[in-house]
């Protein structure tokens, strides 16, 4: 704003004063001394927290509100392969998939792959997708995948969790919802499935 109101004042003066007349003051501010008008420094932003650090974070949240504010900073991490258009090409294909054109979908999400072939956040929407497609087959492999690239997807162990539920695995399924507490303690909805699955599969091994 100093500059601005600099060449404001000059303007002025060269219309108030004819060619010949005496040379206005300088303004103060061009008196002082050029190291008085340095600006000061402006602050460092805070570093981003690492995914490792917002795991971590995650592990310890002691309401379930503040473990959903960490999830979403980690989904977010998730979402970024790297490639921007790796991105554009899941996002269309996230389009896709509310349009339900899952063929579609697919075809997006294997563009994205080649370009990003270890990205599990991409193995894991096509997981989605081929649940959609009833075949939790294909489903279960991609699930796999991303958590081979990524163990601490809790998305993906929630998905593999509940593929394991409908085809009647429920030891199974069990392990992988306690592999998602074990991430996100703060999971409510897992926390009631767990209540309500244990005693049966305890039940069971006695």
């Amino acid at each position: 704003m100093r500059f601005f109101a600099s060449i404001l004042i000059l303007s002025l003066s060269l219309v108030s004063h004819p060619l010949g007349a005496q040379e206005p003051a300088r303004p103060k501010d061009s008196l002082k001394d050029p190291k008085d008008q340095t600006q000061p420094a402006r602050p460092t932003p805070p570093r981003a927290s690492s995914l490792d650090e917002l795991f971590e974070r995650l592990g310890k949240a002691q309401t379930e509100r503040e473990a959903e504010g960490i999830t979403n900073l980690i989904e977010r991490r998730f979402s970024r392969s790297g490639s921007d258009t790796a991105d554009l090409l899941l996002s269309r294909a996230a389009q896709a998939f509310t349009k339900k054109d899952f063929p579609l979908a697919i075809e997006l999400i294997d563009r994205a792959l080649v370009l990003q072939p270890n990205w599990a956040e991409a193995w894991y929407k096509r997981a989605t997708v081929f649940y959609q497609l009833d075949d939790p087959v294909g489903a279960m492999a991609d699930l796999h995948r991303a958590l081979k690239i990524e163990p601490r997807h809790f998305n993906a162990w929630t998905g593999l969790g509940h593929i394991l539920m409908a085809s009647d695995d429920k030891a199974r399924a069990l392990a992988a919802y306690d592999r998602v507490l074990k991430i996100n303690p703060q999971m409510s909805d897992i926390k009631t499935i767990v209540d309500r699955l244990r005693p049966e599969i305890d039940g069971q091994d006695l």
